[in-house]
């Protein structure tokens, strides 16, 4: 408070500066004017009076040559007393005059600058009162948030639990790579189509040709601790169920075998589900060639088709669901986009979304927003859902590295709690930032050289794994903050 007072005393002493240097720069203005005035009036009298003194002079000359009355005085000292006493009439009358118009315009003057110096003093008393108004609301808003604050402490302290997982605005993300761990590669010779990673990281699944291959992933080693045999054909897809110790496979046998842990640690059938005729592209909620979508439900502990969406008249490549789990999204070769609501235990397909590129990986990033990776070029679309009508519109293209060939599997993955998009696009695996304010900023874009590239990410962002065609060996990368 005691700055600002001096400031404002400093600027108003500056402005009656200024305006005292103007009123005596109008002053000193009229004088020259008033100097100027009197200069040439001199000069015109004295003009006057050698015209009067040379006609005078003449008169005298006619007079003594008629031979007039002598004059009791000669005609110079006449002139000069005359132009004496002229002078000193005409020089009063200019003095009285220059007094007076001096006195009207110091008069002016006075007026002027009290007027300017008037205004500057109500402007800046409005703005010492506006500056003291502002700083009481900012002392009012820092009392506000402080009372907010205590009060958010005394409410925390009273749940004495955080809120744990919950996205926040104020959250800092600093770049990041993955490293790839090299010495931790192991050699995979038939082809990897499907790779998954359980919640806690220590089990690892490799579909390898038509075996599922179990590792232990232990202080960030594989080691290989079983053999499952019991699909017919190329197996296409992997998933751990979130809630059980049980995952999923799905095959180009056209079959779906959930598999659960016994006693001894071993992964056996708990039930084969029979109910695509065609391969299985995706899981719970299942993908296939054959068109169609299918919604599958657990009951008396046995898997049943609940429901089977046929809007497509293609292949289903891609399929992903929203956190709440009551949306789906799916895209195929049809160039379809499809967004399927669930309501009262139905699934009703409530938007289609033709699209001029087919693709094969699409991803929920939160309820509102998805992204869809359309085929052979580098741009990966972005839709947001319309407030108004509830529909769901492109708004952004990203680019991305890859474009050109491609292969179907390696979905897209989000991870939540790094606020990390996975996006495998032909030769490349672009990881990208979805940031707070719905920008996409890649952070790393691996090139692997070939397209022939299947892999998954851990739930916690923290491994890649991936199988490399070219080096026919699964690798690990880890997550690094720069």
């Amino acid at each position: 408070m005691h700055q600002q007072q001096e400031s404002f005393t400093s600027q108003t002493s500056q402005q009656i500066e200024e305006c005292i240097k103007e009123m005596q720069n109008n002053i000193d203005s009229s004088f020259n004017r008033i100097d100027n005035l009197i200069d040439q009036t001199l000069n015109d009298i004295d003009e006057l009076f050698n015209q009067r003194q040379l006609q005078q002079q003449q008169q005298s000359r006619d007079c003594q040559q008629y031979n007039r009355l002598p004059q009791l005085q000669s005609p110079d000292i006449q002139n000069q007393q005359f132009n004496n006493q002229l002078i000193h009439q005409v020089t009063s009358l200019i003095k009285i005059s220059i007094d007076k118009q001096v006195n009207n315009k110091e008069e002016c003057l006075n007026q002027q600058f009290k007027k300017q110096l008037n205004k500057i003093l109500e402007k800046e008393k409005i703005k010492q009162q506006s500056s003291q108004e502002t700083i009481k609301s900012k002392d009012k808003l820092l009392e506000s948030q402080n009372l907010q604050i205590q009060q958010f402490k005394q409410t925390q302290i009273s749940i004495q639990q955080p809120i744990i997982n919950q996205p926040s605005s104020q959250l800092i993300f600093k770049p990041f790579n993955y490293q790839f761990l090299q010495n931790n590669s192991i050699q995979q010779d038939q082809y990897c189509y499907a790779i998954a990673i359980n919640k806690d990281c220590s089990i690892v699944i490799a579909g390898c040709d038509k075996q599922i291959k179990v590792f232990e992933f232990k202080q960030e080693v594989l080691k290989q601790t079983q053999l499952l045999s019991e699909h017919q054909d190329y197996i296409n897809t992997l998933k751990f169920m979130n809630k059980s110790n049980q995952f999923i496979s799905g095959s180009d046998d056209k079959s779906i075998i959930i598999w659960s842990m016994n006693q001894s640690n071993q992964w056996i059938i708990q039930q084969k589900l029979n109910g695509h005729n065609s391969s299985i592209f995706y899981l719970i909620i299942s993908g296939s060639a054959d068109d169609t979508i299918k919604f599958w439900m657990k009951q008396n502990q046995q898997w049943l088709c609940q429901q089977t969406i046929t809007d497509h008249t293609n292949s289903v490549y891609g399929l992903s669901i929203n956190q709440q789990q009551n949306k789906v999204i799916s895209c195929g070769s049809d160039n379809q986009i499809l967004i399927i609501e669930q309501s009262q235990q139905k699934w009703i397909v409530i938007q289609k979304i033709k699209v001029e590129i087919f693709g094969y990986r699409i991803c929920f990033i939160n309820d509102n927003v998805f992204t869809f990776q359309p085929y052979g070029i580098e741009q990966m679309h972005v839709y947001e859902m319309n407030n108004t009508n509830k529909q769901y519109l492109k708004t952004e293209d990203i680019l991305v590295k890859g474009g050109g060939s491609d292969q179907l599997f390696f979905p897209q993955q989000h991870i939540k709690s790094k606020c990390l998009l996975v996006n495998k696009n032909g030769n490349y695996v672009n990881l990208i930032r979805t940031m707070e304010n719905g920008e996409f900023k890649t952070e790393q874009s691996i090139e692997f050289g070939h397209y022939y590239l299947y892999g998954s990410m851990s739930d916690d962002g923290q491994y890649l794994i991936t199988w490399d065609f070219s080096k026919k060996e699964i690798q690990i990368r880890k997550y690094n903050e720069i």
